[in-house]
């Protein structure tokens, strides 16, 4: 025990000396720091020791000082070493320019709101917090700003054109009168005559214009023959039926839609059978062909028939008035019109040879006779 007595006491004489890292030093007994030595270390959590007493003692972080150069985005940054970032210009009595800048955009956002430039062929519907209120014409309109009151504005004046079916390579098939199938392909040209109607009657307004040409077009076909939807005349027929069904549907819906006509682009048959629709097609022409052939001679052949009716009816009446003279005259004409057509052997004195093929004799001498040599010209 006297040992380690010894020891301990050592132990505190060697630490009376040292410096204390409470900021004194140790007294003689070594169990207690002295405020009043500041030599030695500083604590962490007091302020910089100076000539005031009163700023010693121990306190906690003030919350100002951790957040005086802290901003929601992090620490501020600063312009550099020795100056501050980057502030708005201020106004001749101080205050800043960015209240005014606030209130010159909203008016500016207000006025482009507020006024609306409508072209000749434009029109414009007015809503009101998404209600329908009226329509403007062309020209400058003036509207509560945004988002009182919006508008929109469509071109009314324009053709409008739908290509059904889509896509060219697209078939389209529709049944005919005669129970047959023709791919057709056709054009709608439409305008908008009321705006409102067109906007609010309607969900999707290109849509159901498709959709009633279509119809329409199915309907007509329906009443057709096969051969009518090839022909000139078939076809308008169809598109001018077409369209008048197609302007009842749409005025039945109030859509303020107008159509403006209807074009058929392409009426083939369904490709898998149209290698033996065109031979049919051969068939009919050729047939139509010879029909027309047919009559042509039949009405060539009536008209010499009615023209010989007409001199004999003319001749007699000759007849009739000098019977003896018309008998001779007929007799003439007749043996003049058969002998004509036929060799001819004359004897008329005694003694001649009985036969002389005199028209043999004369063919034999025309191809013994050769032909003419051509006129030849020369020139140096």
């Amino acid at each position: 025990m006297r040992l380690l007595d010894g020891l301990t006491k050592g132990i505190r004489l060697a630490m009376a000396g040292t410096n204390n890292p409470w900021g004194g030093k140790n007294d003689d007994d070594g169990d207690k720091p002295r405020a009043d030595k500041p030599n030695g270390p500083r604590n962490p959590w007091l302020p910089p020791s100076g000539g005031n007493s009163g700023n010693q003692g121990r306190r906690g972080p003030n919350i100002e000082d951790i957040f005086k150069n802290r901003g929601p985005e992090g620490p501020r940054r600063t312009g550099g070493p020795g100056g501050p970032g980057f502030r708005m210009p201020q106004r001749p009595n101080g205050k800043s320019w960015f209240p005014l800048a606030i209130i010159a955009l909203v008016v500016i956002v207000l006025l482009a709101t507020s006024i609306h430039l409508i072209g000749p062929q434009q029109q414009g519907v007015v809503k009101t917090f998404g209600s329908y209120t009226r329509s403007l014409d062309s020209g400058i309109n003036f509207t509560a700003p945004f988002p009182i009151e919006t508008v929109d504005v469509e071109d009314v004046q324009g053709v409008r054109a739908i290509r059904i079916p889509g896509n060219n390579q697209q078939v389209k098939l529709i049944l005919t009168g005669d129970q047959n199938l023709v791919d057709l392909s056709y054009i709608v040209r439409w305008n908008i005559t009321d705006l409102a109607n067109f906007k609010f009657r309607l969900t999707t307004p290109e849509d159901t214009v498709a959709e009633v040409a279509e119809a329409a077009m199915r309907a007509a076909v329906a009443e057709t023959n096969l051969d009518e939807t090839f022909s000139g005349q078939g076809r308008a027929a169809i598109e001018q039926n077409v369209r008048e069904r197609m302007q009842r549907t749409l005025d039945s819906y109030n859509a303020g839609i107008r159509v403006l006509g209807v074009e058929i682009e392409k009426a083939d048959p369904p490709s898998e059978v149209v290698d033996a629709f065109r031979d049919v097609q051969v068939a009919e022409q050729n047939a139509d062909a010879a029909r027309n052939q047919a009559q042509g001679y039949a009405q060539q052949v009536l008209a010499q028939a009615q023209g010989e009716a007409e001199a004999f009816d003319k001749v007699y009446e000759e007849y009739r008035l000098a019977p003896e003279v018309t008998r001779q005259r007929l007799y003439y004409e007749t043996m003049e019109r058969v002998l004509s057509k036929t060799d001819k052997t004359i004897v008329e004195a005694p003694g001649v040879t009985p036969y002389l093929p005199l028209p043999e004799i004369q063919r034999r001498a025309q191809q013994a006779t050769p032909a003419a040599p051509a006129p030849t010209t020369g020139g140096n």
